[in-house]
């Protein structure tokens, strides 16, 4: 993301907690500076953007020790691009709103690929004339951008799309378990969704790319998918809404967090699964002739 708004000839000013990571982007793009603290990127920046793994993060980010509280001027802005409690980003910004700072919650949609390729989605929260000024920014990062309301309504979209996501993804992989325990082809099979109702981002993407490849290696983390269909039930629950196969998927996505390693990527989901059934979605090596 820092690499595109570089090459779209914005000043960049970066810091992370690993310093290898903001000096592989100085070692490639002479222009970017790098910060010693995040005070100093809110002392040389008019808009700071976030891309952190919670609402907690970027909580701490902004008002700890040597955080972006003290380094913001009035006038400034946060763009929190994380996949974020809606609770902490309120909190937040009622914050920085105190300093004279605005703020705008965007997550994203696309994972590392999207980021490469400049085709994020982005889910937006905050002031029409805030989102209006941050726009030019995610036209560089992404393909589309959805105002979705005031803060704190991105991130409650994002965990949405991500609930959804998670019980797709469970139900796709136990269908195709049924399929392979009776000796059906798991490509063909995959093949079949995609071509009819049972068709989804995860069998048109996940499964051919990191499961039928045996591959099972999506940046994305089990962990935090696991963050952020807990995210959505908060909400539900703060609502009274009784939801019974969200609060299904939600224990059996903890159950498996629980037996695989911190920092498993999120196809571990289904070679679990596997291990549990002994059924491996595998594909023979003879084409089967579709029609």
């Amino acid at each position: 993301m820092a690499s595109h708004l570089l090459a779209a000839g914005y000043d960049v000013t970066a810091y992370d907690i690993k310093e290898s990571a903001a000096d592989r982007l100085r070692a490639r793009y002479a222009s970017v500076s790098v910060a010693g603290s995040l005070t100093d990127v809110a002392i040389a920046s008019d808009v700071v953007i976030t891309m952190l793994p919670s609402g907690r993060e970027v909580r701490d980010a902004v008002f700890g020790q040597k955080g972006l509280l003290p380094g913001f001027k009035p006038g400034d802005l946060l763009l929190d691009t994380s996949s974020s409690e809606p609770w902490y980003t309120e909190e937040v910004a009622q914050g920085l709103a105190s300093a004279g700072v605005e703020m705008v919650d965007a997550p994203v949609s696309g994972a590392e690929a999207g980021a490469v390729a400049a085709e994020l989605v982005f889910m937006v929260g905050g002031a029409v004339e805030a989102v209006r000024r941050i726009s030019p920014i995610l036209e560089v990062l992404g393909r589309r951008a959805f105002h979705l309301g005031s803060v704190g309504a991105g991130h409650m979209m994002k965990s949405v799309n991500n609930l959804i996501t998670a019980v797709t993804f469970m139900a796709t992989a136990e269908g195709l378990i049924i399929g392979r325990s009776c000796g059906l082809d798991a490509a063909v099979m995959t093949e079949v969704l995609n071509e009819c109702t049972g068709m989804s981002w995860v069998s048109r993407n996940h499964i051919p790319q990191r499961i039928l490849t045996r591959r099972f290696d999506d940046p994305f983390k089990l962990d935090l998918m696991v963050k952020d269909v807990s995210i959505a039930l908060r909400i539900a629950e703060n609502r009274k809404l009784k939801l019974p196969l969200s609060e299904e998927a939600r224990a059996l996505w903890r159950e498996t967090q629980g037996e695989v390693p911190p920092g498993a990527s999120v196809s571990q989901m289904i070679r679990a699964l596997e291990v549990r059934t002994g059924v491996e979605l595998s594909s023979p090596t003879k084409p089967v002739a579709s029609f």
